[in-house]
């Protein structure tokens, strides 16, 4: 068994003596110094490393190596992003995007975890115009149809751009955009935020994108005026 798997049986064991979800677990196990080897955790990069240069001056592994040396492993996310800002110049935008990267990196963070939670996506290219795309959310009748039993409540929209919904009991939140691609394409990407552990966010990632599989043919068939 590798030392990341370890820890995360130990963050589920932790979880079942203190009732803690996985997010919180895992962080207490971090601040109690406890954490997986910086080399066994999986990166991916938020941005691609050219980007990375172009804007900044350095790319992923040389940004690794002056926050290894500062130190920053031991600071908070806040603490860090300033940091690059204040003493490298790094933009807003990117000094969150390599704290990010570099948290992933180092085993401080979980990949979809946020400050407020984890988060998904999914996205989909339906052959219909982005007003029909929109409608699918918009429509309650034919929202049942690929999206049966689910309690998305509206909190605002702008047709057909965008929609922000709430979810169930409100605690977690779907952030829908709607990209018009011509006359007869659009393209659905949302995000489901504020999700309470990893073990949430991997199942609601598997099911936002059957019900994106499902709502495609939907559409591109004409069944929505069944």
């Amino acid at each position: 068994m590798t030392r990341q798997k370890t820890f995360k049986r130990r963050i589920r064991e932790r979880m079942r003596k203190t009732g803690e979800s996985y997010t919180a677990a895992r962080r207490m196990l971090i601040a109690a110094g406890d954490r997986p080897e910086a080399a066994t955790a999986k990166f991916e990069p938020p941005v691609a490393n050219e980007r990375v240069i172009e804007a900044t001056g350095r790319g992923w592994q040389a940004w690794f190596d002056v926050l290894d040396e500062w130190g920053a492993a031991r600071r908070t996310h806040t603490e860090i992003a300033r940091w690059l800002r204040e003493e490298h110049g790094v933009a807003g935008w990117y000094s969150q995007s390599i704290t990010v990267g570099y948290e992933r990196a180092r085993g401080l963070r979980a990949p979809g975890e946020h400050a407020d939670g984890f988060a998904v996506t999914a996205s989909k290219t339906v052959a219909v115009p982005v007003e029909r795309l929109f409608d699918a959310f918009d429509d309650r009748a034919l929202l049942e149809r690929w999206l049966p039993g689910a309690d998305l409540r509206l909190r605002t929209a702008t047709a057909p751009k965008s929609a922000r919904y709430d979810w169930e009991d409100g605690s977690t939140r779907v952030i829908v955009g709607f990209d018009d691609l011509g006359e007869t394409k659009s393209r659905v990407a949302l995000s489901h935020e504020r999700l309470p552990d990893a073990d949430t966010a991997d199942g609601m990632q598997t099911w936002w994108r059957e019900r994106l599989t499902v709502l495609k043919p939907l559409l591109e068939g004409g069944g929505e005026d069944d």
